[in-house]
């Protein structure tokens, strides 16, 4: 069953998000909006992937291999300036839907399998990870105009 691989790469992949959120509220602490949204993400991150080690924990290994070059890379370093903060919020777009559509994902299962809990931390998670997904879109937005055409 490829639900176990797929709780795992979603886990790694909350908490690859988690530090990236991290990562980019200390290197923008000067942007209040940026930094305090992010460490709030942070927090949820954390809170996801502790819940999926609750869920995770009721079943056994897997008997299977895991899919190859099944992983999330995550920010390693912030960039700096208003064109720097704009490439670090689509950094963290793309790795926040990733974990997104794997929430989709694995909600599917969960529903195949009849595992409430697990549709339970689907629907709450998932909610979480829209809500991020619209943040950064938004900041995005309204930071472009001005990083693109009005800044050296």
């Amino acid at each position: 069953m490829h639900l176990i691989t797929y709780l795992d790469f979603l886990q790694t992949a909350e908490k690859t998000l988690g530090r990236s959120y991290e990562l980019v509220s200390e290197g923008h602490a000067a942007d209040a909006d940026v930094h305090w949204t992010t460490t709030r993400f942070y927090g949820q991150c954390a809170e996801h992937a502790e819940t999926l080690a609750h869920v995770r924990a009721r079943y056994e290994d897997p008997s299977e291999l895991a899919p190859e070059r099944l992983h999330a890379q995550g920010l390693t370093a912030v960039r700096t300036g208003p064109a720097g903060l704009l490439r670090d919020l689509q950094d963290l777009y793309q790795l926040a839907t990733l974990v997104d559509i794997t929430w989709q994902l694995i909600g599917q299962a969960a529903h195949a399998v009849r595992d409430r809990d697990l549709i339970h931390a689907v629907s709450d998670c998932s909610s979480d990870t829209s809500t991020q997904l619209g943040w950064l879109r938004m900041q995005m937005k309204a930071l472009a105009p001005q990083t693109l055409v009005v800044a050296p």
